[in-house]
């Protein structure tokens, strides 16, 4: 019954890429600016939603059964609260939303989203799956090799623009002038994909020490700061929907803080095809496809880290050596979700100075209970010196018992 009523959703065709707008859930505000972009000089019209009020929760809430995942409630609510703000027309408007493919409840947002869809009574508004897998294809939209690499290309200058205003912010003589420097370079990187430009690898490593020379020369003043990493399920640590604006809640209480690139997601996404195919065995061709894959990623990491080593910064580590942190810790056949990655972030923050850690993720997320908030033990034992806390994020929790924990987080490292 439940697959026929999937049936019903019209598809994205190719002359509704001239007529509708497709929304997106927000999350990452540097890093989606420029995907939408590249999206836009691939012909998509794309908008990046910024609806964050409780309106978002109790819409979602109103869709989306409470037992589901905090992260599928606030994408299917921000989502559905668009649509019914009478903002937009409703004959004109698609929705996308990614599939991992993997064994976390992501993957099934798409189906959640659309039985929302039929709730609310819009099954004629299409959705598109964005994945590299197969999973489901759409008439209109076409995620080919071009577009691929812009969507990298966008992602690694969005890495870049959050680690250099993460470490500039803190201590600028004028207040907001990292910020405004990241607007300026957003400005300039859309408006290079727009003309074509800024996705071939001799253009990233120009534009990134480009990026990084400009914020090196940012008036700072040291002063003492409380380092915080902050790292958990990939939405909850990123989108301030999801946790309760908690990087800003962290520049009131005096901190520089840090939160590892989403580049190392990808390619821990990449290395958990290859390491299951040696695992449990596969298809040979698509083990071929992502060790290819993997070589161009570990080729733009390089040039990421070369850009981020221009002093006076010191680039994270690799992500072959963060992998090698957590060697014998926990195994790598641990990939649902975060998996071992989790695990591996938190040792590469304390390893960078960023002992204190706040790890983020929704309440019941089964991955992140174990590589999180069950490694931490594990974790002080190997560092001494992590000062570690686990908080949970819920559609009933209390935003002043979360902000309490922290503050009483960095009592301690104080």
């Amino acid at each position: 019954m439940q697959e026929a009523s999937q049936t019903n959703f019209v598809p994205f065709t190719e002359e509704m890429r001239q007529t509708h707008t497709i929304l997106v859930p927000g999350m990452l505000p540097l890093h989606f600016t420029l995907l939408q972009a590249a999206l836009a000089s691939c012909g998509y019209k794309v908008e990046i939603l910024q609806n964050t009020s409780r309106e978002v929760v109790e819409t979602g809430l109103k869709y989306v059964n409470n037992d589901i995942c905090y992260p599928a409630l606030l994408v299917i609510g921000q989502l559905l609260q668009a649509l019914e703000s009478g903002k937009y027309d409703l004959q004109k408007t698609a929705l996308i939303i990614t599939q991992t493919g993997g064994g976390c409840r992501a993957s099934n947002y798409i189906y959640l989203l659309r039985k929302a869809l039929e709730k609310a009574g819009l099954t004629h508004i299409p959705v598109i799956s964005l994945n590299v897998n197969g999973l489901e294809k759409q008439p209109g939209f076409h995620l080919n090799a071009n577009m691929v690499r812009k969507f990298l290309a966008a992602l690694i200058y969005g890495d870049a623009l959050m680690y250099l205003t993460n470490k500039i912010r803190p201590y600028e003589v004028v207040e907001g002038a990292a910020d405004a420097l990241a607007e300026k370079w957003l400005s300039r990187l859309a408006e290079a994909f727009q003309s074509g430009k800024g996705q071939a690898l001799s253009s990233i490593k120009k534009l990134t020490k480009a990026i990084a020379k400009e914020f090196a020369a940012v008036p700072i003043v040291h002063r003492p700061k409380t380092k915080v990493g902050i790292v958990g399920e990939i939405y909850i640590k990123y989108a301030a929907l999801g946790n309760n604006n908690l990087e800003k809640f962290l520049q009131k209480q005096d901190c520089e803080y840090m939160l590892p690139g989403v580049l190392n997601f990808i390619m821990y996404c990449v290395d958990t095809y290859l390491t299951d195919y040696k695992l449990y065995g596969g298809s040979f061709w698509k083990y071929g496809t992502n060790k290819g894959a993997m070589w161009y990623l570990k080729h733009l990491e390089s040039i990421l880290r070369s850009a981020l080593n221009t002093a006076p910064f010191s680039a994270p580590a690799t992500y072959e050596e963060t992998k090698t942190m957590v060697k014998g810790i926990i195994g790598y056949g641990n990939n649902m979700g975060e998996g071992w990655l989790l695990t591996a972030e938190m040792l590469e923050l304390v390893h960078s100075g960023y002992t204190n850690i706040i790890c983020a993720q929704p309440f019941g997320c089964l991955p992140n209970h174990i590589a999180g908030r069950g490694m931490i033990n594990k974790i002080k034992e190997i560092a001494e010196e992590a000062n570690i806390l686990a908080i949970d994020y819920d559609a009933s929790a209390s935003k002043v018992n979360q902000e309490n924990r922290i503050k009483l987080m960095l009592a301690t490292a104080k």
